[in-house]
């Protein structure tokens, strides 16, 4: 019954699942993603750095989002799971540059480990 009132959001642009879950769920005008972790979706390579790495998992949640018929403006909530807590200022920058104020609510906490080993890994629940 539930499976009529969730629409299944997916996209090559972003990296795909890797274990019994789905990219992003949309249901009653809410899109709630998945961790999405900085894996470059045609070449399966993770980019090296904190900076590199925040860049490029803020890209696949956007492309997500443009899957799911939303954008990150129209996200209201983050979870942004870092596996050094000294890199928070450098990956603040980045965040900066791709979600515009007013900005989303988040929390952000530090990890002792991330899927493949990655520096960070971010969620989202977006209008749509």
């Amino acid at each position: 019954m539930v499976q009529n009132m969730k629409n299944i959001i997916s996209t090559d642009k972003a990296p795909a699942a890797i274990g019994p879950y789905s990219q992003a769920v949309e249901t009653g005008g809410m899109v709630y993603t998945s961790g999405i972790i900085p894996v470059v979706p045609s070449t399966g390579e993770i980019p090296e750095g904190s900076v590199a790495q925040a860049r490029q998992a803020f890209e696949n949640l956007s492309h997500l989002l443009k899957a799911a018929g939303t954008d990150m403006e129209h996200v209201i909530k983050t979870t942004v799971f870092i596996k050094e807590m000294n890199d928070f200022s450098a990956i603040n920058e980045v965040y900066a540059e791709f979600f515009p104020s007013p900005y989303p609510a988040r929390s952000c906490v530090e990890v002792a480990r991330l899927p493949k080993d990655v520096m960070l890994e971010i969620e989202a629940v977006a209008v749509k």
